[in-house]
C-alpha cells in the first residue's frame, strides 16, 4: 500500500516547488477540485475530481492506494481548514504525507503588511460556524473568514447586519495570486449588494468603540442594567445560582420559559458560545423588553418568541436545558410538555416564590423522570442609613433542579 501525498497548492501553481512538481509528475492518480485539476490538464495521468461527497472520495482513495500512487491537490495549507485533516482521520497519519504551502489568510495579511499571529480564523466553507463567528467577533479585533460560493462576502455582510453586528469594516481578497487579484475594503451595507469573485477570503476589522457600543456582558449583571418592569426580574444573586444549576455547556440549546425581561437568557449567553437560546414569553411588552436587552448587550444567539405555553413549545428545537421562571397556574402542563420534549440527560431548573408551585414542580418533575433537588435562596442586601447600614431582605426564592434520567 502506497502513502497518499497531499500537496498544498498555495495560491496558484506558481507557489509549487520543483519537488512538488516532480511528485505530481510521478502520480498515477491526481485528485483535487476542478480548479486545481485544470492547471494540469495536459498531464497524462488519471484525474479524479473531489466533490462535496467526501465519503466517496475517501472510499475511492482507500480502494486505489493499494497499488497506485495518489497525489491530492489542496488549496493553501491542506491542514489549515483543508481536506488534509479529513484524509488523515480517515486513512491514518502513517498513510499520509502532507506538503504544506502558503494559506490564503497568510497571503491576505501579507498584502496589507500586518501580523496575523493573534487573528481568529473561522471557516464558513461548507460549514455552519456562524455562532462561532459571532462569538469570535466579540473577543477579537480582527477575524479572518473562509467563504464559499453560497456563504460569500455579500451573504456574510447581510448575515452580520441581521444580527446587529455592524461596527465592522470588511476586507475582501479575491483571487489572490492571480492576474485577476482584487483587494477592497467595504462597509457592510455596501458589501451586501456586490458580487465577489471566488475564491476569496474575508478579513473583518472592528471599528473604534462608539457611544452605541453594546454593554459589556459578564456574570453578575446588576438588575438596573436591564430594561424591566417594576422589579419583575430575576435578581443577580438568584440568577447566579440558577445558572450554576443549569450546568450549561457551550453547545447547548436553552429554553427560557416565562422569560420576563430575559435576564437569565442574556447572562446564559456568557456560557453558550456555540449554543442557542429561545426566550419564550406570553406578553408582547415583555418581548419588547427582551429584544431591547438583546440589543443592549449585543447578544446574537437569543431568539425572543411570543407564545402561550405550553402550546407554543412543540415546534421549538429540542432543548438540552430548560429554565422555567414563570408559568402561573399552567406550571404543571408546561413542565410536562417541556419534559416530554427533552432527551435523557437534560437538565431542568424552576424558580418560584410560591409554596404551591414548589410542590407542583417537585411532583411533576419526578413524575416525568427527573431526580430533583431544592435550594432556597434568601438574599439580604446592605442599604445605607444616615450613619451606618442595614440589611434589606428580598423575597426568598426556591430553585428546583433536576436531570432527566429516562
Amino acid at each position: 500500500m502506497k502513502p497518499v501525498t497531499i500537496i498544498g497548492m498555495g495560491l496558484t501553481p506558481r507557489d509549487l516547488t520543483d519537488a512538488h512538481k516532480e511528485i505530481i509528475q510521478k502520480a498515477d492518480i491526481l485528485m483535487g477540485g476542478k480548479r486545481h485539476l485544470a492547471y494540469f490538464e495536459d498531464l497524462g495521468v488519471v484525474k479524479k475530481e473531489i466533490t462535496k461527497d467526501l465519503k466517496a472520495t475517501v472510499a475511492y482513495i482507500q480502494d486505489q492506494m493499494i497499488s497506485k500512487r495518489i497525489v491530492v491537490l489542496a488549496s493553501g495549507d491542506p491542514l489549515f481548514y483543508g481536506i488534509g485533516s479529513v484524509l488523515v482521520r480517515a486513512l491514518g497519519p502513517d498513510r499520509i504525507e502532507v506538503l504544506p504551502n502558503i494559506s490564503s489568510v497568510a497571503a491576505a495579511f501579507a498584502k496589507i503588511k500586518e501580523s496575523w499571529s493573534n487573528v481568529k480564523v473561522i471557516s464558513l466553507h461548507g460549514r455552519s460556524h456562524e455562532l462561532e463567528l459571532l462569538q469570535a467577533l466579540k473577543r477579537h479585533e480582527q477575524v479572518a473568514v473562509f467563504t464559499d460560493p453560497e456563504k460569500n462576502p455579500a451573504w456574510l455582510a447581510g448575515f452580520l447586519i441581521s444580527k446587529g453586528v455592524i461596527n465592522l469594516k470588511m476586507g475582501v481578497f479575491e483571487k489572490l495570486g492571480t492576474v485577476d487579484e482584487k483587494i477592497g475594503w467595504y462597509q457592510l451595507e455596501v458589501a451586501t449588494d456586490l458580487n465577489f469573485a471566488d475564491p476569496n477570503v474575508v478579513i473583518l476589522k472592528r471599528k473604534p468603540e462608539s457611544n452605541s457600543s453594546p454593554q459589556t456582558l459578564y456574570m453578575g449583571l446588576s438588575e438596573d442594567l436591564f430594561e424591566h418592569e417594576g422589579g419583575l426580574i430575576t435578581k443577580t444573586e438568584v440568577r447566579a445560582v440558577t445558572l450554576a444549576k443549569l450546568k450549561l455547556l457551550p453547545y447547548h440549546t436553552l429554553w427560557d420559559l416565562g422569560a420576563g425581561s430575559g435576564s437569565v437568557s442574556i447572562e446564559a449567553a456568557v456560557f453558550l458560545e456555540r449554543g442557542r437560546i429561545i426566550a419564550v414569553e406570553q406578553k408582547a411588552e415583555r418581548i419588547d423588553q427582551i429584544k431591547a436587552n438583546i440589543r443592549r448587550f449585543g447578544v446574537n444567539n437569543i431568539e425572543a418568541l411570543q407564545a402561550v405555553m405550553p402550546d407554543g413549545l412543540s415546534s421549538l428545537p429540542t432543548p438540552d436545558r430548560v429554565f422555567i421562571g414563570g408559568g402561573g397556574r399552567d406550571l404543571e402542563q408546561i413542565i410536562s410538555k417541556a419534559a416530554a420534549l427533552m432527551q435523557p440527560g437534560g437538565v431542568m431548573v424552576i424558580n418560584t416564590v410560591l409554596m404551591a408551585n414548589l410542590a407542583t414542580s417537585q411532583k411533576t418533575m419526578r413524575k416525568n423522570g427527573f431526580n430533583t433537588e431544592v435550594v432556597q435562596i434568601q438574599v439580604l442586601r446592605s442599604k445605607a442609613m444616615p450613619w451606618s447600614e442595614r440589611f434589606e431582605t428580598l423575597n426568598p426564592v426556591w430553585i428546583i433542579s433536576g436531570q432527566k434520567t429516562d
